[in-house]
């Protein structure tokens, strides 16, 4: 007799006003679970103590006193994306917002137009969700005093390497040019973000067949690669083994720590003073946001 497949829905965590509770539930009818909780150190203790894949902040709820719990539900899980929710218009919506922002909430989504309900709906339910959080949460424990700009560039790799398969099309959704980050990196005396992107991209491979329901050539696709041999010759560049070694040898957790212990930890000192995106953060943020 089989096992019964595990329950993949997304689950998130959202502290809202009671009238906006049914308005979320509907939007995430067949997409997603909610955790409702009356107060973020009540989310906080939800994540704590389940996977939430998802923290949704009302900005109509969530006052100035929240501020310090929501700082600590950023740098508790940097990899758990936290969503500042706007449901109607409100004078004093923008002044929450700031504060949320602030405290390190990145992700703002409108839904008082129905395509700020489909963006919620990929934001959480997206493919790259989870597994986003698995390799961000690591990562940005081993660079803790990142500059801002250098997280936001991590971030925006890791967020965005299964769909982005060059550093030229990295670079265009940053707003830098190709060459320009390239000399910055070298500058640095950094690995080249084509590396970077390149072992991420790698990261993600080892996560999406450690469930074994995927074969070498769905990983390829996933990772819009141009073809299986394409993401063979990718591997055999970067590892000098071939897909089916690949998979035999770095399940998720041996990838992952290759990747910190190569990519990472050698270069700590120059991550912390490491400035990729010269200033523009609002943009780039932007510009993530939208491409995620």
């Amino acid at each position: 007799m089989s096992s019964p497949k595990p329950d993949l829905t997304p689950t998130i965590a959202a502290v809202l006003l009671p009238g906006e509770r049914p308005t979320l539930e509907a939007a995430g009818s067949g997409c997603f679970r909610i955790l409702h909780r009356d107060t973020v150190p009540e989310a906080i203790r939800a994540v704590r103590e389940r996977s939430v894949d998802a923290v949704v902040l009302s900005v109509h709820r969530c006052g100035a006193d929240d501020a310090d719990a929501v700082r600590h539900l950023i740098r508790a899980f940097p990899g758990l994306p936290a969503v500042a929710l706007i449901t109607r218009p409100d004078a004093a919506a923008a002044e929450a917002l700031l504060r949320l922002g602030a405290s390190g909430v990145r992700d703002v989504i409108d839904v008082t137009a129905p395509a700020g309900w489909r963006r919620l709906r990929y934001l959480v339910t997206a493919p790259a969700t989870r597994p986003a959080s698995r390799i961000l949460g690591p990562l940005l424990e081993r660079l803790p005093a990142l500059p801002d700009d250098a997280r936001m560039f991590l971030e925006a790799v890791v967020r965005l390497a299964p769909s982005t398969p060059t550093a030229r099309a990295l670079a265009k959704v940053l707003g830098v040019g190709p060459s320009t980050l390239m000399s910055r990196f070298g500058r640095a005396g950094l690995p080249s973000a084509k590396r970077y992107l390149a072992a991420v991209r790698l990261v993600y491979a080892a996560q999406y067949l450690e469930s074994g329901g995927l074969s070498i050539a769905d990983v390829a696709y996933r990772l819009e690669c141009s073809s299986p041999q394409s993401f063979g010759r990718h591997v055999r560049s970067l590892l000098g083994i071939t897909c089916s070694e690949f998979r035999r040898r770095f399940p998720f957790p041996v990838a992952l720590d290759r990747f910190l212990t190569v990519m990472i930890d050698p270069y700590e000192q120059a991550w912390m003073s490491f400035h990729p995106l010269s200033g523009g953060d609002t943009a780039v943020r932007a510009r993530v946001v939208a491409d995620t």
